[in-house]
């Protein structure tokens, strides 16, 4: 069926959706996931609660296309650049300059307090949980994997490397100190995830 509806229709659905993301983030930072109701976001986006029924069947799903939305925005921002993770020749080099992005990200209360909550509500709804991981965690996941393909490919890292498994070496440990608070987050943290995962433990 053809869409009818005007541009500026159109604009003002936009506008909304605008508004009811920035009301979610807003409030999960402000009061916490278990707080956050579908009708403080409408009262906070000023519009009505049935707005967002229309939208999104529970404040999970709003949070999640919220965080989606912030995503693909930090995204944009930074071009090419965010598209990859970079190939200069130094495997090493490369994996820390991300990690440490990643760490970055991870104690910005912007992504820190909505990703907790989207991480806690999947423990209890498992089909939230795979939209979280086919839509926000395994793209990013990918970009790890496609980096050690690289260095596979040139003889840089063993020829029989599973990628999936040597991803989680260096995004297992930091997602795991991240989720349980066992130690700070800190750049000399994620360069020591490399060094480990690239080097082992033997003694050199």
């Amino acid at each position: 069926m053809a869409d009818n509806k005007s541009p500026d229709a159109s604009r003002r659905s936009e506008r909304s959706r605008r508004a009811i993301f920035e009301a979610a983030l807003a409030l999960v930072g402000e009061v916490g996931y278990q707080k956050t109701t579908i009708e403080g976001i409408a009262a906070r986006a000023g519009v009505g609660k049935q707005t967002i029924y229309r939208w999104w069947p529970s404040r999970a799903a709003v949070l999640l296309d919220a965080y989606s939305d912030l995503a693909d925005q930090a995204a944009a921002a930074v071009g090419e650049v965010g598209a990859a993770i970079p190939d200069t020749g130094d495997l090493a080099a490369d994996l820390r300059l991300v990690l440490r992005a990643t760490v970055d990200e991870l104690v910005d209360p912007t992504y820190d307090v909505p990703t907790r909550a989207l991480t806690a509500e999947g423990v209890v709804d498992a089909e939230l949980c795979a939209q979280y991981v086919e839509r926000l965690l395994r793209p990013s996941l990918k970009l790890y994997a496609d980096r050690l393909a690289a260095s596979r490919e040139r003889g840089e890292v063993r020829a029989d490397l599973d990628l999936e498994t040597a991803v989680e070496m260096f995004t297992g440990p930091l997602s795991g100190r991240w989720l349980m608070r066992t130690g700070p987050l800190t750049h000399a943290y994620a360069d020591r995830l490399v060094d480990y995962a690239l080097n082992g433990l033997a003694p050199r």
